[in-house]
């Protein structure tokens, strides 16, 4: 039902999550990410509240796998759920519940953790950390995007994805990148590639807009000088 990858970029210190799902708006739910903290995926079953938790006791010093093994520890239901963290030392965590959906599976590699559910084999896992890997010099919402292309490409989930979402957290408590495919008959991959090359070159205008607008440029619409 939904494949994922959570990641850290050493040099600069950003987190994100890019996911996709054969349900709507998965952006809505499943991908988080803090500035200077770390980045949750929450997933199969989805609770969005357990990544506020984990992201919660990473802010107060914790680990990754400390974070999650005290959010899963004796809560209700929580066979039903699968999680993801990466933490600000760029180390990673997961949990997979009984009750996932279909073949599951996880893929770990520097600063990044895989997992998918109701997947078409394992090896979509591996394909997801090979596609982040593969420049580890571009930016994080690239690498991001090549995981979940490379899932995409090693067979990606069972049924068709509709929906695709990519989130990078920066300096700010806003997030740097946030774009979403909420309902895509085909291809919401596809269509969040196209909105993060369209992104891509104004990101640094919009953050500008927000902490130094006088360097910011014209905004480009009827009636602005």
């Amino acid at each position: 039902m939904t494949f994922s990858i959570a990641g850290h970029c050493a040099r600069t210190g950003q987190f994100g999550v890019a996911i996709t799902t054969s349900s709507i708006s998965v952006g809505s739910r499943c991908p988080h990410a803090r500035a200077g903290v770390g980045a949750v995926a929450t997933q199969n079953v989805t609770d969005p509240h357990l990544a506020t938790l984990v992201l919660d006791a990473m802010q107060d010093g914790q680990s990754a796998a400390e974070a999650i093994a005290g959010v899963v520890k004796g809560r209700a239901n929580i066979d039903y759920r699968q999680l993801t963290a990466v933490d600000a030392q760029g180390t990673t965590a997961h949990f997979t519940g009984e009750n996932i959906l279909g073949a599951n599976a996880i893929s770990e590699a520097p600063h990044c953790v895989a997992a998918g559910n109701l997947l078409s084999s394992v090896a979509v896992a591996r394909g997801i950390t090979d596609g982040f890997m593969s420049d580890p010099g571009a930016h994080l919402a690239e690498r991001l995007l090549r995981g979940i292309e490379g899932g995409l490409a090693a067979g990606g989930e069972e049924g068709p994805v509709h929906s695709a979402a990519l989130i990078v957290a920066d300096k700010m408590p806003f997030y740097l990148v946030d774009l979403r495919v909420d309902w895509e008959e085909d291809g919401p991959i596809e269509k969040l590639r196209g909105l993060w090359q369209a992104y891509a070159p104004q990101m640094q205008d919009y953050l500008n807009r927000a902490i130094n607008p006088a360097a910011a440029p014209s905004y480009g619409v009827a009636g602005d000088p």
